[in-house]
């Protein structure tokens, strides 16, 4: 990149500035092509090169190297062509300001063409799977795409621009779809020109996303403008920018006390002004660009001096440089143009805006309709956001959304990947306790780790703000007749419990309204008892909850009833205490650690000075044998005071022992702790039984006393099973910290977030540690797409020098065994800034609900990658569409302006096996239809009932997946991704169905419920296809209407009748003959048998809903896009767009 910024600086001439650099008037096409032209941080010139690496093992046999060689050469500029391998990374990382400044970015149609002309190697796709290598152009007329080399003669091997009738993006046509090498195709960088009277297409594959792009954008402009294109965009190109840009400048001449803007602005007022648009840009960086300008100027400046006298004037030269020391207009407005131009936001806003540089109201809202997910938008809605965001006054008057303005929308709050709607409590909160995952701390008084760390009540405050809702206080005798707060058995200091009372009495209900509880483990004698109770009596007061529970309740009472009210977790007397005070088991969660620590020094022998560093190291290695058989210590008996038992009401402490025995004598208000590793024991032999447990029962999952570091164990794990309260090291950050923090943002960061549907359910059935679909569940598939990355500093510590990065990211699916999974980008090299990775990613989720995506930039490095940043967010709370994910530091804090770029969808799975087996033949035929069967129980009367719901329960399947797979096809000849909803389908219908006077050949008559596609005259095959595969969607959209109520209201009426059978089963059992394990397998087998029912009931429930809104999105898009009846059409929207460039 030096060596490129040398080539430049030898031309001698000065950056022409906006308009000149994207094909202005006075600026012949030979001229710019003399000029770099690139793609910003993604350099059309490495493409080149690598293509050209690669062709020489890509190309068929049947197309060697000679004859590429003899066919007639392509003159191509030698600063085209350069080395894009990875060879690049064995060059040690130095600090480099001018790595990717002096490349041009596109920021236009202008710049698109002017690349396109400069011609680049794509990859031809045919029909019989072959790969061919192919350079390709836009002939100096624009008038045709041309290609070399070819066994066609030269006129043959071009498409006239003006026969082409739609530029698709994506692997969208037949011949990618049934392509074999469809898995190795990039979705980002493929796309079709679809041309000719037979819409025939050319399936091309770039090497990037970025100059797929390119080449989609200038198509599109060329199909629109013709030959014309180039002159039209240089009258009108960015003159939003431009003007806005000049004026803010004089202005801010005019505020800094320069009477004559042409005189320039100081040189750190420019820089000010470029780092309030993008304040994630480095000081250094700008000053830099603005310095190298400035020597172009001064050369210049001694050139033109010598030209015109003849003589060197060094008096001269001075006093007109010094005259030129502040930064110029030009100077101004083409940093800002390396600094705060983004080219993917560019492509994207091109995607809209009807080949404009800007966005209208209208292009505004089908991209909020379409892309962003918002529902009710209006144009009045697009005018506010352009008001908000659009920084020219030009803009904001004429209604206009520029580059500019679009990038500072999707920066903001509202493009956040976190819905807002999250942010406040939008769960119900009326549901048992026991229905609820609960925010944990363990151990909270520590700071840093078990064994030696400091305790300290910061740990309490840091915790309650975060909003969690059970805290933990072991409390032992101290001097002084004071009872304190420790970790027995260890070296950490101790707290006075009076003054962790009144902590948690003044944050108790800061962060969060709902229940508190405090989870105390008392191990002091009867006299510092007295003491304790007086303390949680008289600093806690009435926020303490002692009313006793009703006896019968099958439940706990809900969060809501509990609002800002304190329980006490602990041990409680019996009831034949009679008023006494009496001897209960001891809870010691850190006797094992006590224990293993002198078993560790016991067994290692103790050696005379001996530290305890040793002693911890020694203990961990003990731990490491005899982790997964936990001693079983008995429980010590001590004394309970009896007004200390009565303040524990709704949290008693109770020892588990199997889970028949909780099932037939456990209370509603008795609480189970599971050690660490019994809780994972028991998750993995009996999960199902572990998630009824929790149905009814609070469960407390601590960690094990050995991870004397603080480390914590995967709530994930726990939650699974249903397990409420996991108790966390709070002080400890990390990936399981990240996961703990962003599941309790999902409900106001409460502190309390409502369980899956499958877990609260009386009667449901779900297995932990399911690695397949969840019954009674419907899948969603996740697509993401990671673009790019903003301002990704260097990782704290890192060991190379300089401030260079090289990045990539993994997306991490957290959740049940069958959706945990993880993929990655391809790492970017020498680009912290703006680094493009443009890859796409899909994930099947199967219990949507208790899923969590992760985001983790890491730094490409030969020693090991280290850690840049992450973000961390449950499913339910992801927004579709484009938006921004902020970064966070290991310990959680934002990373300040770095950011991911990202693009989300979520949709129905459909379909199996590999896309390029399937084709169009997504549907599958009903014989070959998975029908979800329901088990036999060997109980005659209740296998009969179930019998009635198979015929429903096909029906119900047959009508579901009968519009679900019309749908795909539909939207498959449309010509657009399984990410795309039927708004986008007839959108992207819209521009392929001109006919050769510019007439739309399709037109929607809107007057009924469900829209009709009428011919307007006579139709080519692959448009008679799309008016026939969209008169199948509605037939089977209607048959979902008119029947699903019906078929509902069947499968729940046999749901009903076999609840019937619920309490009596057990006997029904035994009078069957069925014993031991043969009832267990009925019971389980009924509880299957109404998961499926509940769950295919929903699903044709959620059908409805979903043509519903389909037919909707179908009206919407037929009137956004003018393909009604009522309008003149396709023709109306060309004349307005014309018209607004004119303008």
């Amino acid at each position: 990149m030096a060596e490129f910024g040398e080539n430049k600086r030898a031309v001698g001439l000065p950056v022409a500035g906006w308009k000149a650099a994207s094909g202005g008037a006075g600026m012949s096409l030979e001229t710019h092509r003399g000029e770099p032209v690139s793609n910003g941080n993604c350099s059309v010139s490495d493409t080149v090169k690598r293509v050209q690496n690669e062709s020489s093992c890509e190309s068929p046999t049947s197309e060697s190297a000679g004859s590429v060689s003899a066919s007639k050469p392509i003159p191509r500029r030698s600063s085209l062509i350069k080395d894009g391998s990875r060879a690049g990374r064995e060059r040690k990382k130095t600090v480099s300001f001018s790595s990717s400044l002096s490349e041009k970015k596109i920021s236009s149609a202008a710049d698109c063409i002017h690349s396109m002309v400069e011609g680049i190697e794509l990859k031809k796709i045919r029909t019989n799977s072959r790969v061919y290598q192919r350079y390709y152009l836009l002939d100096a007329g624009l008038q045709a795409l041309c290609w070399e080399p070819s066994k066609k003669e030269s006129d043959k091997a071009r498409i006239s621009l003006a026969s082409i009738r739609e530029v698709r993006t994506g692997r969208n046509t037949e011949t990618f779809r049934t392509s074999g090498v469809y898995e190795q195709i990039s979705e980002d960088c493929a796309f079709s020109i679809i041309y000719g009277e037979m819409f025939e297409s050319l399936d091309l594959v770039a090497n990037s996303a970025e100059v797929a792009n390119i080449w989609v954008t200038g198509l599109r402009y060329l199909m629109q403008y013709g030959k014309h294109a180039l002159d039209m965009l240089a009258s009108s190109q960015d003159s939003l920018r431009i003007g806005w840009l000049e004026q803010w400048f004089s202005s801010a001449a005019e505020s800094d006390g320069q009477e004559d803007a042409k005189e320039g602005i100081r040189l750190q007022l420019a820089i000010k002004l470029i780092q309030g648009v993008n304040p994630g840009v480095g000081r250094g960086k700008v000053e830099h660009r603005f310095k190298e300008l400035q020597r172009v100027r001064e050369r210049m400046c001694g050139l033109t001096l010598d030209t015109k006298s003849g003589v060197k004037d060094h008096g001269e030269n001075k006093r007109l440089i010094g005259r030129n020391e502040g930064v110029t207009r030009q100077e101004f407005i083409e940093v800002f143009h390396d600094f705060c131009t983004r080219p993917e936001i560019y492509f994207l806003l091109v995607q809209f805006s009807s080949n404009k540089e800007f966005l209208d109201t209208k292009d505004l809202m089908r991209f909020l309709e379409a892309e962003q997910g918002m529902a009710q938008v209006s144009e009045e809605t697009s005018l506010k956001l352009i008001q908000a965001h659009e920084p020219s006054e030009q803009g904001r008057q004429q209604g206009y959304l520029s580059l500019d303005g679009f990038t500072s929308y999707l920066t903001s709050a509202e493009c956040h990947l976190f819905d807002r709607e999250h942010d406040t409590v939008c769960q119900d909160m009326s549901q048992p306790l026991s229905h609820y995952y609960i925010s944990s701390s363990h151990n909270t008084y520590l700071i840093e780790d078990q064994f030696r760390g400091p305790s300290d009540i910061s740990g309490y405050i840091r915790a309650l703000k975060m909003g969690c809702r059970c805290v933990e206080v072991d409390v032992w005798d101290g001097p002084d007749e004071e009872p304190v707060v420790c970790t027995g058995h260890t070296l950490s200091p101790p707290l006075v419990l009076r003054c962790v009372l009144e902590a948690i009495g003044k944050f108790a209900f800061v962060a969060s309204q709902y229940p508190l509880i405090i989870c105390i483990e008392n191990h002091c004698s009867l006299q510092q008892q007295k003491v304790m109770w007086q303390h949680l009596i008289g600093i806690l007061g009435k926020s303490l909850y002692t009313d006793p529970p009703y006896e019968g309740e099958s439940y706990l009472p809900s969060p809501h009833a509990l609002r800002n009210r304190i329980l006490l977790k602990g041990k409680k007397l019996g009831p034949g205490s009679d008023g006494e005070d009496g001897e209960v088991s001891e809870e010691d969660e850190g006797a094992e650690m006590c224990q293993r620590m002198k078993a560790a020094a016991n067994s290692g022998g103790t050696v005379p000075g001996g530290n305890e560093k040793d002693m911890v190291q020694k203990s961990v290695s003990f731990t490491a044998v005899t982790q997964s058989n936990p001693p079983h210590l008995l429980p010590k008996r001590f004394q309970l005071l009896k007004e200390l038992s009565d303040l524990v009401t709704l949290c008693r402490s109770v020892l588990f022992i199997d889970f028949p025995t909780s099932s037939k004598s456990q209370n509603p208000w008795e609480l189970c702790s599971f050690h660490e590793s019994l809780a994972v024991r028991l998750a993995s032999e009996s999960p199902g039984d572990f998630v009824n447990h929790n149905k009814h029962f609070l469960s407390r999952v601590y960690p094990s006393p050995m991870r004397i570091d603080s480390s914590n164990m995967n709530p994930q794990d726990l939650w699974k099973c249903g397990c409420q309260i996991v108790s966390m090291n709070f002080q400890t950050a990390g990936l399981m910290m990240d996961l703990n923090t962003a599941w309790f943002r999902q409900n106001g960061n409460c502190g309390y977030v409502l369980r899956p549907a499958i877990m609260r359910q009386e009667v449901s059935y779900f297995s932990a540690d399911t690695r397949d679909t969840v019954p009674g569940v419907s899948p969603q598939l996740l697509h993401v797409k990671v673009i790019s990355g903003q301002n990704l500093p260097k990782p704290k510590g890192a060991g190379a020098k300089g401030d260079v990065v090289d990045p990539y990211v993994y997306v991490e699916i957290h959740g049940i065994p069958a959706d945990c999974t993880e993929r990655r980008t391809r790492t970017v090299t020498q680009n912290g800034d703006n680094p493009v990775f443009d890859e796409s990613f899909e994930f099947q989720i199967n219990l949507p609900e208790l899923a969590m995506v992760r985001f983790v930039v890491l730094d490409d490095d030969f020693i090991g990658d280290d850690f840049i940043g992450q973000y961390t967010i449950p499913l339910d709370c992801l927004q579709p569409g484009y938006r921004h994910v902020p970064l966070q530091s290991l310990t959680g804090e934002e990373l300040t302006h770095a950011k991911l770029f990202v693009h989300v969808a979520l949709t129905n799975r459909r379909g199996g096996g590999k896309p390029y087996k399937r084709g169009l033949s997504v549907r599958k035929a009903r014989k070959g239809r998975d029908y979800t069967a329901l088990r036999d129980l060997g109980v005659r009367a209740v296998d009969e009932v179930f019998k009635m719901a198979a015929p429903p329960l096909r029906e119900a399947t047959d009508l579901r997946e009968n519009m679900q797979n019309s749908v795909a096809v539909f939207r498959e000849l449309c010509g657009v991704s399984a990410v795309a909803n039927l708004m986008q389908c007839v959108l992207a219908l819209g521009s392929s169905v001109s006919g050769p006077d510019g007439a739309p050949l399709l037109l929607f008559d809107l007057r009924d419920h469900y829209p009709t596609l009428e011919p307007q005259g006579p139709l080519p095959d692959i448009l008679r296809r799309v008016v026939s595969t969209y008169e199948t969607m509605v037939q089977t959209s209607r048959a979902v209407i008119e029947l699903s109520d019906g078929l509902y209201d069947r499968i729940l009426h046999i749901q009903t009748m076999a609840m019937e059978f619920h309490e009596k089963l057990q006997t029904l059992a035994a009078k069957e003959g069925l014993r031991g394990r043969k009832v267990s397998r009925a019971l389980e087998s009924f509880s299957w048998n109404i998961t499926i029912l509940k769950g295919q009931a929903d699903r044709l429930k959620h059908a409805k809903a979903e043509v519903q809104e389909n037919m909707k999105q179908v009206h919407d898009a037929a009137l956004a896009g003018n393909l009604t009846k009522e309008s003149p059409g396709v023709r109306r929207v060309c004349s307005q767009t014309r018209r607004g460039q004119d303008d």
